[in-house]
Formats: C-alpha cells, structure tokens, sequence
C-alpha cells in the first residue's frame, strides 16, 4: 500500500497539521490578549498622565512658584496609585510623593508643565497659552457684573435680529461674552456687540497699554509699521495686510509671554511612574530563556503528538483491516463480520452486520442526517472543550460566569437532541398525538407568555389578535410546541423595536393560526427551503440569531400530525407570516366558541 493512503500515515499527518494549528492559534490568542492588555493599560495610564498634567497647568497658572504643590501632588497621587515628581529643568526635586523610590534623574520626563507653553498633544487643545494664566487680566466684582450685564444685552440683540440663540459664558478673568449657536453669526454678532464689551474695562486698560507699548517695539525691530489696535481679549485688529498681521501676531505673542512671565510658576519636568519603578514608560522584553523554554514546550508537544498517534493509529489499523480482510471476500463466501471487541471497533461490526439490508434505503438520509448534525453539535461542544481546557490550564477562572456559559452551551446541546427526538419519532410514525378538547385561545396565550421574557429581552413587542377561540380536539402540548416554534423563530428574526403577533379565526371548516412579524423576511428564492432540516437563510449557517435550525420541521411534522398544514408568506426586509391550518372535526365543534372579548 502507497505511504499516502496509509491510515497511519494520514492520522499523523492530520494530527501534526491539529496540533500546529492549535499551537498557532494558542500563541495568536495569547499575543492578542497580551496585546490588547498592555493598550488597556496604556490607554488608563494616558488618562492619568492628561490629569495629572492639566492639574500642574491649573497649579502653575495660578500661582507664582511650586512652594504650594505638595498637598495637590499628595492628593492627585493618593487616588490616582501613582508615583508624582515634579523637577526643575536641572533636575532639582520641586515635590515627589514616593521620595524613597528609584531615582528619576535618568529618566524621560512625561511632560514639561507651563501654562505659557501648554503641550497641545496632551491637551487636545489649540492654545498654547493656558487660559487659567491671567496675569493683570482680573476684573473686579463690580467689573465683572458690569461686563456680564453688557453681555445679557449682547444675547438679547442677537436672539431679537436672528433666529439665533445661544448663552453668556464667564471666563476665568471674571469677563463675560455670548458664545451663540449658529453656522454663520459674525455679521449679527458684530451688529449687537455692545461699544462698552469690546473695550478694555478699567482693570484690564493698563496691561493692554503694556501690551501695544511691547508690540509696537516688537514691530519696530522687525522694520513694520508699528500701528497696532489691540482689542479686550488680547488680539489684534487685522490691518488688512497678511504680511504684517502675521509679524503683529507674532510680537503680540511674544509680548504677552513676557507679561505673563512673572505670574505664573517657573517651568518644571514632569514625571508621572507606577510608586515602585523608576521608568515613565512600561517595558515588555521576550528573553532569551523564555524564547529556548517556548521551543522546547512546542517541540515536547509535538513529539508527544507523533508517538501518541504513532501507538494508538497501530491499535485503530489491526482491528480494521479484519474488517477489511472481511469485505473483500468473494461474493459467494460473504460471512458476518466477527465481532471481536466492545468497543468502538466492535460496534462498528456489529452495525455492518446490519448494514448491508438497510444500505440502499438509508444511506442517502444517513450521509444528510450526521453532515448536519455534525455540524450542529460541534460548535457548543467546542465551546465546553475549550472553557474546560482553558480552566484546566489556569486560563480562566471556574466561577459563576464560566458555569453559566457551560451551562448555555448544555442546553442548547439539550435543545438540539430533543429536537432531534421528535423528527425522528416522526419520521419513524412513532409521534404520538393524544387529543383532547382545547379552547385554542388559551393556548396561545400561554404561547405568548412563555415567549414573553425572550421578546422583551430582544426589544420586541408580543401580542396577540384573537378573533376566534374555538374549542378542537387536539394535542395541547403538541399544539403549543408547534406554535411556540413559530413565535421562537420570528422573535430571532425581528429587529429590536419591531413586533410579533399571534392571530387566531375560523375561515369555513379550518382554525387559522397566523404568526406575523416585522423582521427580516425571506427572500422568495428560499421559501421553498425554509421548513428544510437544518436549512438557514444565511449561508455561513451561523449561530447570531440562535436556535437549532429544526424548530420550523419539527412543526411541519407537528402540523400534519394533527391533519393540518402550514404555509409562509414574505416579504423581503419587510416580515413574515407562517399560518398554521387545523381541521374543524366535528361540525358542533365550529359552533362552540367563547367569547374574545378583552384579549
């Protein structure tokens, strides 16, 4: 026989090609949850870094020099469990909350806090002058309340020539202004803006003077006419020509470093570290040790693999080629295949045995039926084997959570066996139906209360629309399985937001049952397939929207267990309705309704 179609030979080759695979897919697992860790991490230590550092700004633009900061480092550093150092550009300790740590003199400083030099990276800003850095720019009380007066009248301008309307904002100098909501307001703005508001107040008049006096010098050096307007909130009036307001702007700046130089603390280096290392940033390495002790491991696994496959293949081959010595036989000397074991082997013989009488009309149900319900069950119990794995090896706690999700995946394999159950009782004519007189209302109710929570968990509506109750002799708790299937079926299929209702009449001799819903619909090329075992409209066949993919054959059967049919009608994206036919049997029965009224 060719190595190539040696069972040994295929079972080590798709052993190794398994074991690599999971070697693969474990080391991709474990790399993207080591990397999405260490983002985390990064992205929270970011945050605080933002936090600290606009503090420090808050501090410095308030105040004259760190003498003060101790308490604000203390207290930032308490919530935050992190280790705070400020220092000066030489690397003098202003204030460190964790003075017996590593020494931050190597280190790269997170951040340069100066409330005249704001870094625009961490602020998200587009200023680089720190708004709380005010300088002489503080009105009084009175000032304040004067200026916010002019502003109330500034909105009323605006809200009485516009559509417009917006709000008056205080900065942090005490001066109010309208901050107005609207894509064009310059032309109204300006209209309305009070003479009084666009001036300097008189706390404000003697640093704008200091400001002009330092521009134009500025200007002056520079070769530029030295004719500058500057306005209440520290710019300058356009002249008009592009050149020279770019030289203004840039002297006006530079002034008003100048001036606000000796209001605010000196500069300082930040340096924001875990309270225990010595390093701004975490450093993750893969030594030498680890690499070897990765490949070794790898290695172990995959020679464990070979000669374990190696062993058990050579146990698997001995009984199966009895069997095919077996099978080979000539046509006239056809024997029973000995049954030598009790196990899987022996089984497998003793199903030949039996094979042969059955194989023309079974086999094409066979080769549907275990396709199918391989594919079904192979997904939960995936699921299990790898949360059991991942437990067993200390990747995952066993705790309420992972039992819960054990226990979905149980039952869903529950669900599937049960459903198999029915279809093969019947297919078999082994479905038994005992009926009884029930008032077919009453059922359905207890349809739509069953189905309730799963509704309102997904966002849908449930109702019902009785127009009849009449009483058949029917199967009760068959008739709320096959109804209930329908209701499962279009309560995964609609959207959150739409709705499912279940409608009951009388037309002629047959009860009718209809199941609407406001979901996806079908499209009409696959209507026909729609009550097909296993079908699903989506040919990934996946699992998003839930169930078995039985319930609708399972109530084909159901339906025509009880003499009734079932049908569908669709719409694509705009719903379905699946209405279910029962027979009346006895004519007196059409006649014994009750009353729906306030259903």
């Amino acid at each position: 026989m060719p190595p190539h179609r040696s069972l040994v030979v295929r079972l080590l080759a798709t052993s190794l090609l398994v074991a690599v695979c999971a070697i693969l897919a474990t080391t991709w697992l474990a790399v993207q949850s080591t990397t999405r860790a260490i983002r985390q991490e990064q992205g929270r230590s970011l945050a605080d870094d933002k936090s600290i550092y606009d503090t420090m700004l808050g501090y410095a633009a308030t105040h004259r020099d760190w003498s003060q900061v101790a308490p604000v480092l203390a207290e930032r550093a308490g919530k935050l469990e992190r280790r705070i150092t400020l220092m000066t550009p030489d690397r003098q300790v202003i204030a460190d909350t964790a003075p017996q740590g590593p020494s931050l003199h190597a280190a790269r400083p997170s951040a340069t806090v100066d409330p005249l030099q704001v870094d625009l990276g961490l602020t998200g800003g587009t200023e680089r002058i720190d708004p709380r850095a005010l300088g002489p720019y503080v009105l009084t009380a009175q000032e304040s309340a004067f200026s916010r007066a002019l502003a109330t009248r500034w909105l009323g301008c605006i809200r009485g020539e516009s559509t417009l309307d917006g709000k008056v904002v205080v900065g942090p100098g005490g001066r109010a202004s309208v901050q107005v909501n609207g894509p064009d307001v310059r032309d109204v703005a300006g209209f309305c803006l009070p003479t009084e508001l666009a001036e300097p107040l008189p706390s404000e008049a003697k640093g704008i003077a200091q400001l002009r006096t330092a521009t134009k010098t500025c200007l002056r050096e520079a070769g530029m006419p030295d004719r500058v307007a500057i306005r209440a909130d520290r710019t300058a009036t356009p002249s008009g020509d592009a050149r020279v307001d770019r030289q203004t702007d840039a002297c006006l700046q530079k002034a008003r470093l100048a001036q606000l130089r000796s209001y605010v603390a000196p500069p300082a280096l930040l340096f924001v570290t875990d309270e225990a290392q010595g390093t701004a940033e975490p450093v993750f390495n893969l030594s030498r040790d680890n690499a070897i002790r990765i490949a070794q491991v790898t290695g172990t696994v995959l020679a464990a693999t070979v000669l374990i496959t190696v062993l058990v293949g050579r146990r698997l081959v001995r009984p199966l080629r009895a069997l095919t010595d077996a099978t080979r036989r000539p046509m006239d000397e056809q024997a029973r295949v000995p049954v030598t074991t009790r196990d899987e082997i022996g089984l497998l013989a003793t199903a030949l045995n039996d094979l042969a009488a059955r194989r023309e009309q079974t086999e094409a149900l066979r080769k549907s039926m275990v396709s199918d319900v391989a594919h079904e069950l192979r997904t939960p119990l995936t699921n299990i084997r790898s949360w059991l794995e991942a437990a067993q090896d200390g990747l995952a706690q066993p705790d309420a959570q992972l039992l819960s999700l054990l226990l979905d995946e149980a039952l869903l394999l529950q669900h599937i066996i049960d459903d198999l159950r029915d279809l093969a009782a019947a297919d078999a004519g082994d479905l038994r139906i005992h009926r009884e007189p029930h008032f077919v209302a009453d059922l359905l109710e207890q349809v739509v209360e069953a189905h309730r929570g799963a509704a309102e968990a997904a966002g849908v509506r449930l109702g019902t629309e009785l127009l009849a109750d009449p009483e058949l002799p029917v199967d009760g708790a068959r008739l709320r399985q096959l109804v209930g299937n329908v209701v499962a079926n279009a309560v995964r299929h609609t959207p959150a937001g739409g709705s499912v209702t279940v409608r009951c009449a009388v037309h002629d001799d047959q009860v009718a049952i209809a199941v609407s819903d406001t979901g996806t619909g079908i499209a009409p090329a696959d209507q026909a397939r729609v009550f097909d075992r296993f079908w699903r409209a989506d040919d990934s066949r996946a699992r998003s929207t839930g169930g078995s993919g039985l319930g609708l054959s399972i109530a084909r059967k159901l339906a025509e267990a009880h003499g009734g049919t079932i049908g569908l009608e669709s719409v694509l994206d705009r719903g379905s309705t699946f209405t279910i036919r029962l027979p009346i049997a006895e004519p007196a029965a059409a006649g014994h309704r009750r009353p729906v009224a306030g259903r």
